[in-house]
C-alpha cells in the first residue's frame, strides 16, 4: 500500500483513545439534490439506523448529536438508499454532500479517520496485517478488519491480526464482533456437524433443518438483491439438475428483506428447492449461527448433518459432487 503522509499519520495519533458519547460537531452543505432534509445514521452489522435529522436551511445543514465518537455513521438526503460512509470524531468535521454515483463525490474535511478510510479504499493489493501494523491504533483499522476481511480470514488469522491492533481498539464495537465469530467459525470446520435451525419457508410453513437431510445437502446462503448470488444461482441450478436425482439437495436460506421480493428471486432464478428466511438482512439469525458476512455463501453437509466442505462454487461445486456422489 501506498505510504500514507507524515501529516496524516501525526493526526491519526489522536484517534486512538477509545470512543466516548460526545456531541458531533458537524455541519456542511449539501449540492446536487433538492433534498430538504439530511439524515445521520449508525452503522450496525452491515446496516444503518437513523438517529437524527435536519431541515436543510439555504443549502446548508448542522448536527450536534450526543453520538459516540469516534466511530463510522451514515450520512444521507434519502434513507431508502446507501449512505456516505463517515467516520466522525471529536473535531470539528465539514462536509459538501452530494448523492451523485452513491456519494462518491462527497467531500469529508476534519476527520483524519476519514482521510484514512478514503486512502484505504483507494488503494490496491491491501495486505490487511501491514495496514493494521502502520495504523494499529485507528478506527479504521479495526473497522475494515470486521468489514472487508472477516470473510476471506481463517479463525486464527482473525485473531493474530485483532493482536496487532492497539490496546485502544481492543475494546471496540469491531473486535468484540469479531471475536465472537472466530468461536462461531472454530465450530464450523469440516468435520464437525451444522448448527440446527428452524425458519420458516415462503408459505410461513415452519422448517427445520435436521428433518430435512439427506444425501448430501448445500447449505446456501443468497438474496435477491446480491448481485453475486443472482450471477452464481445458474451454476447451483445445473447442479441440482445433474445430481438430485443421485442424491444432491439444497436448502436455500435467504437474506432477503421483503418477502415479495424473495419470491420473486426464486421464480426468476428457477431456484426449484427448499427455500427459508425470517427476512431479517443481515440480522439473520441464521447467517448468525453459521458465521455468514458474505454472500454467496455455502456448507456442503452430510445426511448426518457434518461438514464437508465449504463455500463452493461454480466448477469447484461440481467437481466436489461428481467425487463425492457415486
Amino acid at each position: 500500500m501506498k505510504k500514507i503522509v507524515v501529516f496524516l499519520a501525526l493526526c491519526l495519533a489522536a484517534t486512538t483513545t477509545q470512543a466516548q458519547e460526545a456531541n458531533v460537531q458537524l455541519k456542511g452543505t449539501v449540492v446536487d439534490t433538492v433534498a430538504q432534509y439530511v439524515y445521520l445514521q449508525k452503522f450496525h452489522n452491515k446496516m444503518f439506523t437513523t438517529i437524527d435529522s435536519v431541515k436543510v436551511t439555504d443549502g446548508k445543514f448542522s448536527f450536534k448529536t450526543k453520538v459516540k465518537l469516534p466511530e463510522l455513521y451514515g450520512l444521507s438526503v434519502n434513507t431508502a438508499n446507501s449512505p456516505l460512509y463517515i467516520f466522525l470524531e471529536k473535531s470539528p468535521i465539514t462536509v459538501k454532500l452530494s448523492p451523485v454515483k452513491y456519494y462518491s463525490t462527497s467531500v469529508v474535511e476534519g476527520s483524519a479517520s476519514q482521510d484514512l478510510f478514503n486512502l484505504y479504499r483507494k488503494s490496491n493489493d491491501i495486505d490487511i496485517s501491514k495496514f493494521i501494523t502502520e495504523h494499529p491504533g485507528s478506527l479504521v483499522s479495526a473497522y475494515v478488519l470486521y468489514r472487508n476481511w472477516s470473510y476471506r480470514l481463517s479463525p486464527e488469522q482473525i485473531t493474530q491480526n485483532i493482536a496487532l491492533l492497539d490496546k485502544s481498539q481492543q475494546n471496540s464495537t469491531y473486535v468484540k464482533e469479531l471475536q465472537e465469530l472466530v468461536k462461531v467459525l472454530n465450530g464450523l470446520q469440516v468435520g464437525k456437524k451444522a448448527p440446527d435451525f428452524v425458519s420458516k419457508d415462503p408459505e410461513g410453513k415452519s422448517v427445520r433443518f435436521s428433518e430435512n437431510l439427506k444425501g448430501y445437502t448445500l447449505v446456501d446462503f443468497w438474496a435477491s438483491w446480491c448481485g453475486p448470488c443472482r450471477k452464481e444461482n445458474p451454476n447451483i441450478v445445473a447442479a441440482y439438475k445433474e445430481y438430485h436425482d443421485k442424491g444432491f439437495n439444497i436448502i436455500g436460506i435467504s437474506l432477503d428483506k421483503k418477502k415479495e421480493n424473495w419470491i420473486k428471486g426464486i421464480q426468476d432464478d428457477h431456484l426449484d428447492w427448499l427455500q427459508v428466511s425470517d427476512l431479517l438482512f443481515w440480522n439473520s439469525a441464521i447467517a448468525k449461527l453459521y458465521g455468514v458476512r458474505a454472500i454467496p455463501g455455502n456448507y456442503l453437509v452430510d445426511s448426518k448433518g457434518i461438514i464437508v466442505a465449504k463455500n463452493l462454487h461454480g466448477e469447484e461445486l461440481q467437481a466436489t459432487l461428481k467425487s463425492l456422489i457415486k
